[in-house]
């Protein structure tokens, strides 16, 4: 039997998603650093690949963290933001993360945007773009975030960059 976790102080922060250029908040950013530095701390762990840690918030609060699992479960599905867009869901008891912000250390490839957006979040922001990293990180390299932004109907909004220049090492080699 598994408990489901609630909480009470984010009651309305998880409605309709809704188009938001705001920029990241202070909440937002003190996640998204929070992840970076658990990014570093796996990469440092003998035998493991670079660290991509993700984070799913409603309002103010982190509902779940989520590393890399890939290799950990032998399972190409368990990138760091379906990990934890997995434990954000539980923890709440619905699949319906609308009104929720993902974040990751990396930019979302193809199959975890698709999973932000089945979850219903409206909005992303993550730290090293595309652009900027080993390009073994996507397997559509040619598609841009602007081409699945412009696909989905613009039902997301996503701020790229933030943080990156301490992420980029991270990410440069591909080496695994």
């Amino acid at each position: 039997m598994s408990a489901v976790l609630s909480f009470p102080s984010l009651a309305g922060a998880l409605g309709p998603a809704a188009p938001d250029p705001a920029p990241p908040t202070a909440a937002e950013c003190a996640a998204l650093r929070n992840a970076i530095e658990r990014a570093r701390a796996i990469s440092v762990r003998p035998g493991r690949a670079p660290g991509i840690v993700a984070a799913v918030m409603a309002g103010d609060e982190v509902l779940a963290y989520g590393e890399n699992e890939v290799h950990a479960q032998c399972d190409p599905t368990r990138h760091a933001e379906v990990v934890a867009i997995a434990r954000a869901t539980r923890a709440l008891g619905r699949t319906d993360l609308r009104g929720a912000t993902l974040l990751s250390t990396l930019q979302p490839c193809e199959m975890c945007l698709a999973a932000m957006r089945f979850a219903g979040i409206g909005r992303l922001v993550f730290a090293a773009r595309q652009e900027c990293v080993h390009r073994k990180y996507f397997r559509f390299p040619a598609l841009r975030i602007t081409d699945f932004h412009e696909a989905s109907g613009a039902a997301f909004v996503h701020h790229g960059g933030v943080f990156e220049g301490e992420v980029l090492d991270l990410y440069a080699d591909g080496d695994e």
